[in-house]
């Protein structure tokens, strides 16, 4: 199987390595195990040498993409800094990387590789995964894309992408698993200690709270919220705040911050409790309280929604500090 993992101009070397690394380790233990290796392994790009890291480091490829006629998994990774500056210095390579997909090769992008992958319209009208802080980005660039939220890895149409950060990890062992076998895959997390059953980012997201989109009378709501999350706010108290109906409030909220009200109050609000587990000596109940909510339960289950975790377990996993239970 011809594996080509594209090296893009500034990209990032820790994730330009890491698939390049892996499928040639996933022959070694093929070996090992009595099995034929499966993988073929090549850097492509749009010239033999290609600048990573902002020009930190530099990867000499093995073919340039123009000449790779076909493969069988073309590998995406992200580029280094401004995805935007990121899109345009490898805006040459998009239309071979459609043109490969038309022709039977799978496409898998790593963390904000997804920008990259979007870019050839492939995904418009399917899901797609990156890293959490760019998903707003994201969805305002390429509208027509699903994005999963908080998703490590997801698959549809011989198109895979990841998450974020070391996410990218996550993907590669599916695809190892995929192309060649479970033992395989197991043995490489083995190797590289690696988390092979992990399938959310969201322990690892900050909510900074969407600010970007320009409806000065929902920022002021959310700058309502974000001072008084400890306090009960009803979705009454922040339409009349603004001075406009509920419904009219509530469909401006969402459509500014992609989230309703309420899920806006409830992502503040577990923030400053990640917060507060992360860097204080308080128990689970007095930090639920001083985030405003009362319910034990609530708290528990709102808290394990938006992190994937429960709070004991946030805390255990992120605590700066030693915690009594």
């Amino acid at each position: 199987m011809q594996i080509s993992v594209f090296v893009p101009e500034y990209g990032v070397i820790e994730a330009v390595t890491p698939p390049f690394r892996t499928f040639h380790t996933a022959n070694d233990f093929l070996t090992v195990f009595g099995k034929k290796p499966v993988f073929t392994v090549e850097y492509v790009g749009l010239r033999d040498y290609v600048p990573a890291n902002n020009g930190e480091y530099m990867v000499k490829t093995d073919r340039l993409l123009q000449d790779v006629t076909e493969t069988d998994l073309l590998i995406i990774p992200p580029t280094f800094g401004d995805t935007a500056k990121g899109i345009q210095a490898n805006a040459e390579a998009i239309p071979y990387f459609k043109k490969l997909y038309e022709k039977g090769a799978s496409l898998a992008s790593l963390c904000i590789g997804a920008f990259l992958l979007a870019e050839t319209g492939l995904l418009n009208g399917k899901k797609c995964s990156t890293h959490w802080a760019h998903v707003s980005e994201f969805k305002a660039r390429y509208p027509e894309v699903e994005v999963e939220d908080g998703a490590i890895i997801t698959a549809h149409d011989n198109i895979y992408s990841s998450g974020g950060a070391s996410s990218l990890w996550n993907l590669i062992l599916y695809l190892v698993e995929k192309f060649a076998d479970r033992e395989t895959a197991v043995m490489i997390s083995k190797y590289f200690a690696l988390d092979i059953g992990r399938d959310s980012q969201s322990q690892f997201a900050i909510f900074k709270g969407q600010r970007n989109h320009g409806d000065e009378v929902i920022q002021r709501a959310q700058d309502y919220i974000e001072m008084n999350y400890q306090q009960k706010i009803s979705i009454e108290t922040l339409a009349n705040l603004v001075n406009i109906g509920r419904r009219t409030f509530e469909r401006r909220f969402k459509e500014a911050t992609n989230n309703t009200p309420i899920e806006y109050i409830q992502r503040v609000r577990i923030e400053a409790a990640k917060s507060f587990f992360e860097a204080s000596r308080k128990n689970v109940t007095e930090i639920m309280y001083d985030v405003g909510y009362t319910d034990t339960k609530a708290f528990r289950d709102t808290f394990k929604k938006i992190t994937g975790l429960t709070p004991i377990e946030y805390r255990n996993k992120f605590a700066k500090v030693a915690t009594e239970v």
